[in-house]
């Protein structure tokens, strides 16, 4: 479990997260939701400590954060952020492989079992045909999914995602975060995943974090925070909610135009 309790975040002197609260638990997809700049990635980044010294507390399993040395907290976060480029001359396999470092003294080499371990990764995530090609030669979905399996390689209980659906098209979307709402499911795994998306933040995710203007606006089980109610005041548009085949949908209209309609 990954709980965070009043947690602040400031850029200088501007305030970005205001005493922030929140659960994510096992076997769940928690997604964290709201407009632009209302500091979803800075959220993302606190709960595993790619920013350090924030107002609050972020504990995983118990454990304060901050008290997790670096390997100790690689060992139980896996975390998957939006692309660098940075790894440019590797192949698929030892992409993959890069998730058995925190498993690793710092001058073992990755042995049989390591190697075993990332390719029942990449089985995992339906990617094991990719192993031998370059990591830049293949597609953003199936980049996005040896990245999945990066993160699977560390064996780490919690899966923590940026974006992860940033850029892909619509196929890709609903299958990496078909692949992340199985794994969550099928390993008990912990999942957090920053989207832009509601229609697809209420086809997965199983509870929702709702940023408004620095801090929680709404938290709760999807069909709960989903309501324009809930998401007009803070993104600014007319919500309508549609069920089909026991599917929520959103459908969305400038206010204006709900008006002319209404006159």
């Amino acid at each position: 479990m990954i709980e965070a309790e009043d947690l602040s975040w400031s850029y200088g002197t501007e305030p970005v997260l205001q005493a922030v609260g929140l659960a994510a638990v096992p076997g769940r997809v928690l997604g964290l939701i709201g407009p632009n700049g209302s500091g979803k990635t800075t959220l993302l980044r606190l709960l595993y400590g790619a920013l350090a010294g924030p107002i609050g507390t972020v504990t995983i399993d118990g454990v304060p954060l901050s008290d997790l040395r670096p390997r100790d907290a690689a060992r139980r976060l896996a975390v998957v952020v939006q692309e660098t480029g940075a790894e440019s001359s590797l192949t698929v396999a030892e992409m993959v492989l890069l998730g058995r470092a925190p498993h690793l003294s710092a001058f073992q080499r990755a042995g049989a079992v390591d190697h075993a371990i990332a390719s029942q990764a990449l089985r995992r995530v339906g990617a094991e045909q990719l192993a031998a090609r370059a990591y830049t030669g293949i597609s953003g979905g199936e980049r996005q999914r040896v990245l999945i399996a990066r993160a699977l390689t560390q064996q780490a209980s919690h899966l923590l995602l940026d974006e992860p659906t940033n850029h892909l098209d619509i196929r890709y979307q609903h299958e990496v975060l078909g692949l992340v709402a199985d794994l969550a499911a099928d390993l008990g795994t912990t999942a957090v995943v920053v989207l832009h998306d509601l229609n697809l933040a209420a086809r997965y995710c199983d509870d929702l974090v709702l940023l408004g203007r620095r801090e929680v606006a709404a938290v709760g089980r999807v069909d709960d925070v989903l309501r324009p109610e809930t998401l007009e005041p803070v993104y600014g548009i007319g919500v309508q909610r549609v069920e089909m085949a026991g599917q929520l949908h959103l459908l969305f209209r400038p206010f204006e135009t709900a008006r002319e309609e209404i006159a």
